[in-house]
């Protein structure tokens, strides 16, 4: 005798979906069976029966595709096995300089109505903030799991967020459709504390400025936007003032980030061009111009200088620059599917290619080696500088739609007493210590999921 898998209830339900579909294609002799053997009551008429009517080849198409993504899982670990070595397997679970994130992710976060267009994590705590187009911003603790809380006080989509702010004084950022900027206090439960006014149109991306920049007194202060009106803005966090606004861009633009010592900013958009701007003078000028993009750029990074060594081997020169050089290099992601790196005199070393669509945001790993990257072919890439930018990994299940965002848990930052053991490398550069990198990263997409990737 087979063993009953299905309790009474799930196999009243089974059977009428059965008798649904039937009568959905007109099979009425092998209804009027079902339902003579099944002993369905007649009060399940027609009209009951298409409440059921879809539901058999909705549960068929999701088997189906978990099965498909339980393959794809298979020939990812398999291909992992396959490449592996006692060594290679060693040094990985020792080493967060060489990890890269695999499936499956540790935690699937789900709360937002509308697609993901940004995530940030709090520099010190298990934090992670996310935007999204349903005009909110929800707060999940990654380690867990768990949605903290949900914030609403925008009134369009959010596009982007990020934590910063003075020294013990951190703060969230986010930006909006709305032609605002919000500035949400997390030790008073992200109470709105400021509304900056000031764009003439979407405010595309919003990045705190790292301390230290040319000795100015307000450094830890500065935030960085960037907007449709195609003009750039410096804001004083502590004033809600306005400090600089810098033009030069044709067109929208969409994506920032500011230097490490907080000097330089790069940014990028419709026009198809990236712009490096010194923004130390009274009147930031730009540095550099980054032309060679087909198509609107949507990401830009500044790359760390634990990766100089790598990108100047790819530029053909034997010594990589200085560490007290924070622009050295650069990189650019495209709609025209192509990420580009760049030198410090604005020309491209290397186009990777490998995307099958929109690349919409990129990390640098912290370590130096690699570089991440996520697009709308929905797929998360690493790209192996150490290699010439060889694509070394692609998890092609990283969402079930466009992939918009990415971010790389920021690294620890310990007293520079405790830093004081650090030793300069042969290139001068000083190396992160292992146990300050954060092997966790995020991302969001249209298919209104947040996923967490973690050793």
């Amino acid at each position: 005798m087979s063993q009953v898998i299905l309790s009474n209830r799930q196999a009243e339900e089974l059977h009428k979906a059965l008798l649904a579909y039937l009568l959905a294609n007109n099979l009425t002799k092998t209804a009027a069976t079902m339902r003579e053997e099944l002993s369905i009551p007649p009060e399940f008429d027609d009209d009951k029966a298409r409440k059921y009517g879809g539901i058999l080849e909705k549960k068929w198409t999701s088997v189906v595709r978990q099965i498909m993504q339980l393959e794809t899982q298979a020939r990812s670990l398999q291909s992992e096995l396959d490449n592996a070595t006692p060594t290679s397997l060693s040094r990985r679970t020792q080493d967060p300089a060489s990890w890269l994130p695999r499936s499956p992710a540790r935690h699937t976060l789900q709360s937002h109505r509308e697609p993901i267009t940004c995530v940030a994590f709090h520099p010190v705590f298990s934090s992670l903030a996310s935007g999204s187009e349903d005009y909110t911003i929800k707060l999940w603790d990654w380690e867990l799991g768990e949605l903290e809380r949900t914030i609403k006080g925008h009134t369009k989509a959010v596009l982007d967020v990020d934590f910063g702010g003075p020294r013990g004084g951190t703060l969230l950022a986010s930006c909006s459709s709305d032609l605002t900027i919000k500035l949400w206090d997390p030790s008073d439960d992200y109470k709105n504390i400021r509304t900056l006014p000031g764009h003439d149109h979407t405010v595309s991306a919003v990045r705190f400025i790292p301390s230290g920049a040319a000795g100015a007194p307000s450094s830890g202060e500065l935030l960085v936007s960037a907007s449709r009106d195609k003009a750039l803005r410096i804001w004083n966090v502590t004033t809600g003032y306005c400090v600089k606004t810098i033009r030069g861009h044709a067109d929208w633009v969409r994506t920032v980030c500011p230097s490490t010592d907080g000097r330089f900013i790069l940014s990028a958009g419709t026009d198809q061009t990236g712009r490096l701007w010194d923004i130390s003078p009274s009147n930031p000028e730009t540095k550099l111009t980054l032309i060679g993009h087909e198509h609107v750029i949507e990401c830009c990074a500044l790359a760390p200088t634990a990766s100089y060594p790598h990108l100047a081997s790819i530029a053909g020169l034997k010594k990589a620059p200085p560490a007290s050089s924070t622009a050295e290099y650069m990189a650019t992601g495209s709609r025209d599917k192509t990420i580009k790196l760049w030198d410090a005199r604005g020309t491209c070393i290397k186009t990777l290619i490998g995307h099958d669509n929109w690349v919409r945001e990129m990390a640098f790993h912290p370590g130096g080696k690699y570089l991440l990257s996520v697009a709308d072919d929905k797929t998360l890439r690493c790209w192996d500088l150490s290699q010439e930018g060889k694509c070394v990994k692609v998890l092609n299940d990283a969402h079930n739609h466009f992939v918009s965002c990415l971010r790389w848990a920021p690294t620890i930052v310990k007293d520079p007493i405790a830093n004081s053991s650090v030793e300069n490398d042969a290139n001068g550069s000083k190396s992160v210590p292992a146990e300050q990198i954060r092997c966790v990263i995020a991302t969001g997409s249209v298919d209104l999921y947040v996923r967490i990737f973690a050793n």
